[in-house]
């Protein structure tokens, strides 16, 4: 369940009610840079050119498996775009004891399930957030938005339109809706949005942060 905050509880919640998102199953998640700003790099005909602070978000997000044994992640399932990322977190069968240790959650929760998609989105903002701040010298600046969204991948057409999504990223950032200098519409997200949407799980998206993926 997602933890309670008194300063935006009466905000929908974009999280699906009833939904155990410590088990394992693939998510696709999406977070954006504060104020969406661009921070990773640039994009050069087509090609993502990363920054010094890209880099460590590639590389943050790749440590998230080796410190997380029940997770695995992909190379052509990640990408980071000037002002957000994309990318496919595999919660994989329990390994050992730690599956049992992770889905243990407190009877008044205080914050994401150990072990679910909310630990680790968490655990790779604040990494990230701690590096960046270090190198530019901003202690406690925001670097991400508060949330993120997440769509729970339930089919192997949606698994195979996504990866596709996420590697064309760079080459449609002239249709992309982060961009602010972007020249219209993305059919191929408005297509995913739709599958999403019409698809047995679907996540909800926040009234703040629009409907694309």
């Amino acid at each position: 369940m997602t933890r309670y905050d008194p300063e935006r509880h009466h905000r929908r919640s974009i999280r699906w009610k009833g939904y155990d998102y410590a088990q394992p199953g693939a998510y696709f998640v999406t977070i954006c840079t504060h104020e969406r700003a661009h921070l990773f790099g640039k994009v050069v005909k087509g090609e993502m050119r990363l920054n010094a602070w890209g880099r460590i978000v590639r590389e943050e997000w790749f440590k998230t498996e080796a410190i997380r044994p029940y997770v695995e992640l992909n190379d052509n399932e990640f990408v980071v775009m000037p002002n957000h990322i994309h990318g496919i977190i595999w919660i994989v069968d329990d390994v050992g004891d730690v599956g049992a240790t992770r889905r243990i959650a407190p009877t008044m929760p205080r914050g994401p399930v150990p072990g679910s998609i909310g630990a680790i989105v968490g655990q790779f903002k604040s990494a990230v957030t701690r590096q960046i701040n270090a190198l530019r010298g901003t202690s406690g600046a925001p670097v991400w938005q508060r949330n993120y969204y997440e769509h729970v991948i339930r089919t192997e057409r949606a698994l195979n339109a996504i990866r596709r999504y996420i590697t064309e990223n760079p080459w449609r950032w002239h249709l992309d809706r982060y961009n602010p200098n972007a020249t219209g519409p993305d059919p191929m997200a408005r297509d995913i949005l739709r599958m999403m949407r019409t698809g047995a799980v679907s996540s909800q998206y926040p009234t703040t942060g629009g409907d694309d993926p």
